[in-house]
């Protein structure tokens, strides 16, 4: 998903069409056939794309059994869930406080 502002078009936009893009900022997502509701299993489906870190190395960490099988029950690429909550946990100054 590319997220674009109005600034970042080239292109000379007319009043009418202005209005109409801020109404439609304004509205809730409606969710209906061709964009249904999503359940936690079928966004689990989807792979997560980190083009700037695309490279990350490889360390041997010990983690409870009770952890890793949390982390397995979300299946295939719980790896990568592990580093992402790492990664946000790290940068939480009062999460690190709490686990030294």
């Amino acid at each position: 998903m590319v997220k674009m502002t109005l600034n970042d078009l080239n292109v000379e936009l007319t009043e009418e069409e202005l209005r109409e893009l801020e109404a439609a900022e304004k509205k809730e997502p409606v969710f209906d056939d061709d964009s249904p509701l999503m359940m936690k299993e079928q966004l689990m489906q989807f792979k997560r794309i980190n083009h700037e870190n695309r490279v990350k190395p490889t360390i041997s960490l010990r983690i409870s059994p009770g952890t890793l099988k949390k982390a397995k029950e979300y299946g295939k690429g719980y790896t990568g869930l592990l580093s992402r909550l790492l990664d946000l946990a790290i940068n939480d100054e009062e999460m690190v406080r709490k686990c030294m």
